[in-house]
């Protein structure tokens, strides 16, 4: 088995599935494949969250690794997955631990395979994972931006542009980012659309908590994303709701985790985020989680990527050269197709996951090598 990082990421949807199943399989592990009950491929493939399980079923301490919540992100997160699979040091320390370790491939496989940050339904995951059930609380500062960050037009016009310019000028670009990028549920065409229901694959994510990890006495968790901050650099942003988390984060990855819980974080204060689900499946778990965030392009590149990508989204009958070229901007926004940026990912996927496990370990009274 190769242990070169950018051997183990690929290009499409279908062949990152493939890579992962084939890498899975080669180990030996036990494969579950939910697959999607309506939506197609972007070439009409089958879409499926494939999960793949190593370790004793009866642990009481998991891992959790997730690809692809935010679809077109899913390659850094499956070559990342494929990475470790292939990865004796990864497999050792897996084994000496006697944790759980889950491997959830492309949670967004819709997304993933058509090049869209957000799921067959505009939704984006990460602002799904809410109590649908309470009263809904309305976005005011989306509902502000929503009019020129998602034009009837591209590229936009001057006048929207101007609007824009006039935003930033007067609040900033960390009050744009806030305002855009919080969650909302109030606009179906808009972006980070929450939705108003739980989405296919939240309920699929809750019921594969129930069944591997609600037994569990501690957890740990790290969802895989892309397109903020630093080219190449792994920000370790808590996947946590409180201070207590984010102390037990630092002492299981370093200091230099990262909150929007204190502010510390590039990302700003979100809502719906999928970690809820473990809040809500395994409450008798010791928890601590991060997503593990690459940086791409500049925020305002990977800002009006997605802005483009929502007009595409909303307009059918746009040309295919059209279609190219946003499609290209997406895939460059959230995956930079370079071996040193591949490299960099994976150096890091694996030094978090091996403090994961060391972490468990000791929780556990089993640590590591």
């Amino acid at each position: 088995m190769t242990n070169a990082p950018p051997a183990h990421f690929a290009s499409t949807y279908a062949e990152a599935r493939q890579r992962f199943l084939a890498a899975a399989t080669s180990r030996g592990l036990a494969i579950a494949s939910h697959v999607h009950p309506q939506a197609r491929g972007a070439n009409g493939e089958e879409l499926a969250i494939d999960v793949a399980c190593m370790g004793p079923a009866e642990a009481r301490s998991a891992l959790v690794l997730i690809s692809g919540t935010h679809g077109a992100e899913g390659f850094c997160g499956s070559g990342a997955q494929v990475g470790l699979l292939h990865d004796e040091r990864f497999i050792a320390a897996a084994a000496a631990t006697g944790v759980r370790v889950i491997l959830l491939h492309a949670l967004n496989p819709y997304g993933f395979s058509h090049l869209r940050r957000t799921n067959e339904d505009n939704i984006d995951l990460n602002r799904n994972f809410r109590d649908f059930a309470a009263p809904r609380q309305a976005n005011a500062a989306y509902a502000d931006v929503h009019g020129f960050m998602v034009p009837t037009a591209w590229p936009p016009d001057a006048a929207t542009l101007a609007q824009l310019q006039d935003y930033v000028a007067r609040h900033g670009l960390p009050a744009l980012q806030a305002a855009v990028t919080g969650g909302q549920c109030e606009y179906p065409d808009g972006l980070f659309y929450g939705g108003v229901r739980p989405a296919w694959s939240n309920v699929v994510l809750r019921q594969l908590l129930r069944a591997e990890a609600s037994r569990c006495r501690s957890l740990g968790w790290i969802d895989f994303h892309t397109g903020l901050g630093p080219r190449g650099h792994g920000e370790k942003i808590l996947a946590g709701g409180n201070l207590a988390d984010l102390a037990r984060a630092k002492g299981w990855w370093g200091p230099d985790v990262t909150s929007f819980v204190d502010g510390s974080s590039t990302s700003a204060p979100l809502t719906g985020v999928n970690f809820n689900a473990v809040y809500d499946e395994c409450p008798q778990a010791e928890y601590a989680g991060i997503a593990l965030e690459y940086g791409t392009l500049p925020v305002l590149e990977v800002l009006d990527a997605l802005r483009a990508d929502q007009w595409l989204a909303n307009a059918p009958d746009a040309s295919a050269a059209m279609r190219v070229t946003i499609k290209r901007r997406i895939r460059d926004a959230f995956y930079q197709d370079a071996d040193d940026w591949k490299v960099m990912v994976y150096d890091q996927a694996l030094a978090c996951t091996l403090a994961a496990l060391q972490a468990l370990g000791r929780a556990t009274g089993v640590p590591a090598p």
